[in-house]
């Protein structure tokens, strides 16, 4: 065994150790469309004193996760997501409605004196009761009776807890001013519930002042009480005790507010006034609510899909390239373990698409050894009297190109993934990366430490059909022997290619983009009923509800799925009341929510990531190859992207956020297929430049399609496993990477390369430079030898 390859298998050994001991020790942070809960994205607007901006919205998420802290969630999560939007993650959280108005309210918490009974024709407009455009007429000679003569005209008229009308005086103190409210249950004074307030020095002085002016009017008049008002309602006007003397006043750390309270009560009154009011206005621009069963039930399908998928690509591997695919089998599962132990330790949030992606790059990782095995293959073909470990060590090296170029592009799909992409893509973006690099790690590190170990057994050596690269492979073989000119004439495969794209457009512009809600805006719900409920049943009950315009189709194992447009937390909580007259106890399974100009954004931002997507693509192709390539590649992922939009618009299955995500691998999968063809074409071009560039291009395709099936074969069975065994959460996903792969390969071979000989038609570059042997310069004089001289050396 070499140096290299001793360090070669420590290094493996090292890196494996530890991720047995990451996975042993820690646990994965899942994401709430896997643990079940609410998320919510927020908007923060501008007011009237505040502009929304990094500051701001700041401190408008601190005093949301005053309020939200104080709610009993457990694990809350609030982040900033940039300038003016907040992300809130409520795990465990099946009814937001509760989250959702105490997060909402957003008018200034307000202290006031109560100079009296006012009448109901005097409250406010906007306030509880009051018709629109009433005014308050209160009589600017009229005495509050209060010390100091305030009028009543300097303050609102607002209905107190009991629905009666009070005259309030001007805000003597803000919720600016509170440091602190707690509700605790009184058992030694036998109060119950209680409210216990604790206020900032100087708001402390305050209060002891208003409370002491309240104090001078008799007990049980209204000019004895203080009101609490936020969002320009009572919430709490309690009478100041009779143990309090005139002008005294009650300290800071003392104020208690007793009353008939629940423990409910006492808890919400204290989190509204210790939240008081936020900086910003915000608006739930999304909201998404996902059952705890839906989020077991992916876990457990994707865990399925997974042991089947990758049992069938590790046999795949292993019938074509038996002991070295075996070998190669082995390091995938320790890809697995590795990608999987970086997701813990990074503190990666692992979503739905997330683990799909995950499952996905298990098949995506046999790439890189099928490269090298293949031109391992070839290497012993040509040169029969090497020994398997040079024929290996000379794969590796011709094969490290295109590896390194196809988990470029790949890595390029994922950052645009992450970076564009919105919620659970990100997750998804971030496994995709990571997987990338651990395939590479797996593939040149542990793959090629153990092979290299076998091609240097005498077993191995002596039995060669053992191994699996002695021989060219049937695939190979039938190729050399029928010799097909697939590239004679390029523009017949041009023609099928714009075929298919016609087609595609046609069902595009027919059938029409069925648009999740989450481009659209609006809210889809998916309940499940006790009681089987088919969709006209279901479609009657919410018409008699009020939901005349609901859309209603089936959706898994009998469940029903509920499209709307604008629809709040109470709406959809009729809509379920409704569903549960027909099919007994509804339980909501997951909830989607989008605002109108968040989709909008969306939708846009989709297009936008698709253009950056070939503009990137392009740019990275354009300085790796001859531009022709480059125009070729895009040429071929561009056909891809119109071909799965169309397929899903004449299958009528839904665009939404996931398939953007297997549309960008997609994209990723189709530049690596063609990559790995044009670094042929190019190595071939560069031994033979006086020959037709045709000529070379149909040598280049026939030594690659190997290589091409048995990848393509790898991930097949990986998404064959997602789309039959995954559920219904990934159904769509996994159909759309099945059609992407397969339309991705043909189009990597029958698009790409008929594309750039079409241009290199008129190009008049000239055919790539061959490569120097490592070690030589240019301009480097070689030692003249002796003629007698053979070279041999001892």
């Amino acid at each position: 065994m070499t140096r290299a390859t001793t360090v070669r298998a420590v290094l493996a050994a090292a890196v494996l150790l530890v991720s047995v001991l990451i996975t042993l020790t820690m646990s994965p942070r899942l994401g709430l469309d896997l643990q079940g809960g609410t998320r919510m994205v927020l908007q923060a607007k501008d007011s009237d004193t505040a502009k929304a901006d990094r500051d701001s919205t700041d401190r408008t998420l601190e005093v949301l996760r005053q309020r939200i802290d104080s709610l009993g969630v457990a694990e809350p999560t609030l982040t900033r997501s940039g300038e003016d939007r907040i992300i809130v993650e409520l795990p465990d959280v099946q009814d937001p409605r509760k989250a959702a108005e105490v997060i909402g309210r957003t008018a200034q918490l307000s202290f006031h004196a109560v100079q009296g009974q006012g009448t109901p024709t005097e409250e406010k407009p906007g306030a509880p009761g009051t018709p629109s455009g009433e005014k308050p007429d209160t009589p600017a000679d009229e005495k509050s009776g209060m010390p100091g003569g305030e009028k009543s005209g300097d303050g609102p008229t607002l209905p107190d807890e009991q629905g009666r009308a009070l005259d309030l005086g001007p805000a003597r103190l803000s919720g600016a001013g509170v440091k602190d409210a707690t509700a605790a249950f009184d058992a030694q004074q036998g109060a119950g519930w209680t409210v216990s307030l604790d206020f900032h020095k100087d708001a402390g002085r305050d209060w002891t002042r208003l409370t002491g002016e309240a104090a001078c009017h008799p007990v049980q008049d209204d000019r004895r009480r203080v009101a609490i008002v936020l969002d320009e309602q009572i919430i709490s006007s309690p009478q100041v005790s009779p143990s309090v003397a005139c002008n005294a006043g009650l300290p800071s750390g003392s104020t208690q507010i007793t009353g008939s309270f629940s423990a409910d009560e006492a808890r919400e009154l204290a989190l509204l006034i210790k939240g008081g009011a936020l900086p910003l206005p915000v608006e739930i621009v999304e909201q998404r609510t996902v059952g705890p069963t839906l989020g077991a039930a992916a876990i457990d399908a994707s865990a399925r899909a997974a042991l089947i998928g990758a049992a069938a690509t590790a046999l795949f591997i292993t019938i074509v390239y038996r002991l070295f695919g075996a070998l190669a089998a082995v390091a995938l599962g320790a890809y697995g373990l590795i990608s999987y132990a970086a997701l813990v330790a990074l503190g990666v949030t692992l979503t739905l698409p997330g683990l799909a992606g995950f499952v996905l790059a298990i098949g995506m990782a046999v790439d890189a050894n099928v490269l090298v095995f293949e031109r391992a293959r070839e290497e012993h073909t040509q040169h029969p009297g090497r020994s398997l470990r040079s024929s290996l060590t000379a794969g590796f090296r011709g094969a490290w190109s295109a590896v390194a170029d196809s988990n470029v592009t790949t890595l390029i799909a994922a950052g645009l993934l992450f970076f564009l992409g919105s919620g659970p893509v990100k997750g998804f973006g971030v496994t995709l990366a990571i997987g990338v690099l651990a395939s590479m790690f797996s593939a040149l590190v542990i793959a090629r430490a153990l092979t290299e170990m076998a091609a240097g057994s005498r077993f191995v050596g002596d039995y060669r059909g053992v191994n699996g690269i002695s021989g060219p492979g049937r695939v190979r073989t039938w190729l050399n022997r029928r010799d097909p000119q697939l590239m004679r004439s390029p523009r017949r495969w041009l023609l099928i290619s714009s075929a298919l794209v016609v087609v595609a457009v046609i069902g595009i512009f027919v059938r029409g983009v069925n648009l999740g809600v989450e481009f659209t805006g609006g809210r889809l719900v998916e309940y499940s009923t006790s009681r089987p409920v088919d969709v006209e049943q279901a479609r009657t009950a919410l018409a008699g509800a009020g939901f005349g315009d609901a859309e209603v189709t089936t959706a898994g194992a009998g469940d029903i799925s509920v499209r709307t447009g604008k629809l709040d937390n109470d709406g959809e909580h009729a809509l379920r009341a409704a569903l549960e007259e027909e099919g007994g106890k509804t339980t909501k399974v997951r909830d989607e929510l989008i605002g109108p100009s968040l989709g909008d954004e969306l939708r846009r931002n989709a297009l936008i990531a698709l253009g950056i997507a070939v503009l990137v693509q392009l740019a990275y192709l354009a300085i790796r190859f001859r531009w022709t390539f480059a125009v070729g590649s895009v040429a071929a992922l561009v056909h891809d992207v119109i071909i799965l939009v169309g397929a899903f618009a004449w299958l009528g299955r839904t665009v939404d956020g996931i398939f953007l995500a297997a549309l960008l691998t997609v994209i990723g999968y189709s530049v690596n297929d063609s990559v790995v063809v044009f670094d042929r074409v190019r190595e071939l071009w560069a031994k033979a430049r006086r020959a037709p560039v045709a000529e070379v291009a149909n040598r280049a395709v026939l030594q690659t399609v190997p290589r091409t099936l048995n990848t393509g074969m790898g991930a097949l069975f990986i998404l064959t496993a997602l789309a039959v065994l995954g559920g219904d959460s990934l159904a769509d996903f996994a159909l759309a990477l099945l059609i992407g792969i397969c339309v991705g390969t043909y189009s990597s071979v029958m698009t790409a390369v008929p594309a750039a000989l079409v241009l290199e038609r008129s190009s008049k570059a000239p055919p790539p430079a061959r490569k120097r042997a490592p070690g030589r310069r240019s301009g480097t004089r070689t030692a003249r030898r002796d003629p007698l001289d053979n070279g041999a050396r001892v």
